[in-house]
């Protein structure tokens, strides 16, 4: 006798279906840690948020390559998020965004997916851009381009689930004190 499955045999409910997977853009939300770093601010207003993530290729053709085609390597590696939404003035978030685009210290950011409530990506990166826009006959607007130092961190397997409001209490040092 052939096994039997749930859902009328997944006739037309197949639930281990890619699409049953997919994440919806809505619960993904970019948050920065204030300048001491004991506090998680998802960004007031989100709306819009793309992570850009690029490669140099460098070119290593030579006469003898075959084909007349060319040929490249991977190079150095970059990342940059754009982030923009209704722009919630006084928002502690955004004193923080204008307090980093004025100065020069890099900010931690973190992307989270707030319907699994863990973190997706974290890194460090610089305010290049924080622009606000005001029309005549629309809500005031901001959007922020925030170019990355170093890695933008995969937080899939690690243990990076604090979410915006959750404080995380100091870890005690090896020599005894709190950090």
């Amino acid at each position: 006798m052939p096994e039997v499955t749930g859902f009328e045999n997944e006739l037309y409910c197949d639930f281990s279906s890619s699409a049953t997977k997919a994440v919806a853009g809505k619960n993904i939300l970019l948050a920065i840690f204030n300048s001491t770093g004991d506090k998680l601010l998802a960004i007031a207003g989100q709306q819009g948020l793309t992570i850009n993530r690029s490669k140099d290729s460098i070119e290593i053709t030579s006469k003898d390559t075959k084909g007349g085609w060319k040929s490249k390597i991977g190079g150095m590696k970059e990342w940059s998020i754009d982030n923009d939404g209704l722009y919630v003035r006084g928002d502690e978030s955004h004193k923080e965004l204008g307090a980093y685009f004025d100065g020069d210290d890099p900010v931690c950011i973190k992307v989270l997916d707030m319907q699994e409530k863990k973190g997706m990506f974290g890194g460090l990166c610089i305010v290049t851009d924080y622009s606000f826009e005001a029309p005549f006959d629309d809500a005031m607007t901001y959007s922020i381009k925030l170019d990355g130092m170093g890695a933008l961190v995969d937080l899939a397997d690690k243990d990076a689930n604090q979410m915006p409001g959750e404080t995380v209490p100091p870890v005690e040092t090896k020599s005894g004190g709190k950090s």
